[in-house]
C-alpha cells in the first residue's frame, strides 16, 4: 500500500541524528587487552596473581585444560611478557613453572578496571 504524501513529507522532514559520542561502556571495551581477554590466558593471568608461582600442571589442573592448550596461551603470554617461565629438573624430573611478571601485573591491572568500567556503565545505562 502506498503512503500518503503527509506521510512522505513528514518522515523527510525529520531532523538525522548525528552519530553520538561513544557510551563509556564502549571505550572501556575498545581498550580491553585481546591478550588478556581470551578465557585460558585469563585465567593464566588471575592464577599467578593469586600466587607466587605455579607449575604447569597445578596450572593445567586449575584451568581444567590440556597440556597443548596451555602450553599455547602460556607462550603467547611470555612473548608479550605477561609471565616468566622458568625450566628446571626436579632430579630427573622436568619442572616448567610460571610467575607473573611487573608488565603482566599491570596489564592485568589496566584489565580489571576496564572490566570494572563496563560493568559500571552496565549498571546505570
Amino acid at each position: 500500500m502506498a503512503r500518503s504524501n503527509a506521510a512522505r513529507v513528514g518522515a523527510a522532514a525529520a531532523p538525522r541524528s548525528t552519530p553520538a559520542q561513544p557510551a563509556p561502556g564502549r571505550a572501556a571495551a575498545a581498550q580491553l587487552d585481546r591478550l588478556i581477554h581470551e578465557r585460558v590466558r585469563l585465567g593464566i593471568v588471575s592464577a599467578l596473581a593469586a600466587n607466587e608461582a605455579l607449575s604447569f600442571n597445578e596450572l593445567k589442573a586449575l584451568l581444567r585444560t590440556s597440556d597443548g592448550n596451555l602450553s599455547v596461551h602460556a607462550r603467547k603470554l611470555e612473548e608479550a611478557q605477561y609471565v616468566a617461565c622458568r625450566k628446571y629438573f626436579d632430579g630427573r624430573v622436568p619442572r616448567t613453572e610460571y610467575r607473573l611478571t611487573a608488565a603482566g601485573r599491570r596489564a592485568l591491572e589496566r584489565y580489571l578496571d576496564h572490566m570494572e568500567a563496563l560493568i559500571k556503565a552496565a549498571r546505570v545505562g
